[in-house]
């Protein structure tokens, strides 16, 4: 396989494990990043899921003793049974409602100025949600992930379905969701975490299958790399950010979105990027 192909494969997989757990849409960097590489199109889109799966591999070590733990306990512990279940209530909204309106969304959706204004909303948001939590730090009764309900596990499930609009960012809706939900900025953080795994393990085997006639053995290679970098990347990325958050806010991140949101306005207007893809 060509060396070029490879080299922007391992660009595309950096791009993916370093944005997929910050609040600033890691599909909105891979669409980007993807057409100032000429990395754009069908099997590029696939693999940009695809790769998902590294990142998520990164997720189970950083976390693997309370999976670990969790996946031993359930026969018998109720705390690993309702952290479990929750886990699964969170994940099914995003399914149905993926399953229901997925195509349209796509087909809809993926215009530049969706795709800015999400950025930049989201951006305002993550301030208010910040500037909220340090006014009342009461309303942070969730301090821990076992300490969620079942109830609290669903709100956040449906407010990652808000992620399927593009530019919105899937760790951004569960993380600063969970906050305004009253979870803590580090149980918001933990659980955006856990529900990562079903999430974008299920996306990319979902489209994996359904993308199946365009790849081939040859492809192997291509994908390998990008899982690779992807699992390293997201690995460094989410060792910092739980450091980070202990003493910092995500209000950085939110005007890093507003900045994007122009980066996005720009690039349409100029044909540099075509984010209808």
């Amino acid at each position: 396989m060509d060396i070029v192909i490879l080299i922007k494969a391992a660009i595309m997989g950096i791009v993916e494990g370093l944005t997929e757990f910050l609040p600033i849409s890691s599909t909105g960097h891979l669409i980007l990043a993807g057409a100032l590489l000429g990395f754009d199109d069908d099997k590029a889109k696939a693999f940009d899921i695809a790769i998902q799966t590294g990142a998520i591999f990164a997720v189970i070590l950083v976390y693997w003793q309370k999976i670990r733990d969790t996946v031993v306990a359930l026969p018998t512990d109720k705390q690993a049974q309702r952290f479990a279940l929750n886990v699964l209530v969170a994940f099914l909204p995003a399914v149905i409602l993926g399953l229901l309106f997925g195509k349209a969304i796509k087909a809809h959706l993926f215009t530049p100025v969706i795709v800015a204004g999400t950025f930049i909303v989201g951006g305002l948001i993550i301030i208010w949600a910040e500037r909220r939590q340090r006014t009342n730090p009461a309303a942070a009764h969730i301090q821990d992930v076992d300490a969620m309900t079942v109830m609290d596990a669903l709100k956040v499930g449906l407010v990652q379905c808000l992620a399927m609009i593009p530019g919105t960012s899937r760790s951004g809706a569960t993380i600063i969701g969970g906050m305004l939900l009253g979870l803590s900025r580090k149980a918001a953080t933990d659980f955006s975490f856990y529900l990562a795994i079903p999430t974008l393990i299920g996306a990319g085997a979902y489209s994996l299958y359904k993308e199946r006639a365009l790849l081939s053995m040859a492809d192997i290679p291509l994908f390998s790399v990008g899982l690779v970098v992807s699992f390293l990347s997201a690995w460094l990325c989410i060792r910092w950010l739980l450091g980070y958050i202990a003493t910092h806010s995500f209000v950085g991140f939110a005007y890093y979105r507003i900045v994007f949101g122009l980066v996005v306005l720009a690039t349409a207007w100029s044909g540099a990027v075509t984010w209808s893809a």
